[in-house]
């Protein structure tokens, strides 16, 4: 007896290593979404403990955090698989960023060292991912047909 096999859907080319600068953006990235989930947590947890003058105001910032850290998380992802539509995610990111470290600086004290990693890390990110290596390894794995 002989038994048919169907054939299978050609699978797309590999498109090779993912370059150095798109995986330091796609960490740098997921480091930031990290952060935000850990503060979410962290102001979660000083609701539910009542460290806080206003237990509603810290929990609804807690799952605030924790769901506008979907979004640097879910680029950082697609940085690493090479999709090309994870890059505005990623560049919104960078870009709300900003003021958020301005903020920061203009509070003061150890902030400010905050302020600048920060506004270090959202300045590479956003130069990493403008960067013609980076345009080329996205373009390229979407005209290959992975995206």
């Amino acid at each position: 007896m002989s038994t048919k096999q169907t054939p299978t859907p050609a699978e797309p080319a590999a498109p090779g290593p993912v370059p150095a600068r798109l995986t330091a953006a796609a960490a740098l990235t997921a480091l930031e979404g990290l952060a935000l989930a850990g503060l979410g947590v962290w102001m979660l947890l000083a609701g539910v403990l009542g460290h806080v003058d206003s237990v509603q105001q810290a929990e609804t910032g807690g799952v605030t955090l924790i769901a506008l850290a979907a979004l640097p998380l879910a680029a950082a992802r697609g940085l690493r698989l090479r999709r090309k539509w994870s890059r505005g995610p990623a560049m919104i990111t960078q870009v709300m960023a900003l003021p958020v470290a301005w903020t920061l600086y203009q509070t003061g004290g150890a902030m400010i060292a905050a302020a600048a990693a920060l506004a270090a890390a959202a300045g590479t990110v956003a130069w990493l991912l403008v960067h013609p290596e980076t345009t080329l390894a996205l373009t390229t794995t979407a005209t290959a047909g992975a995206e």
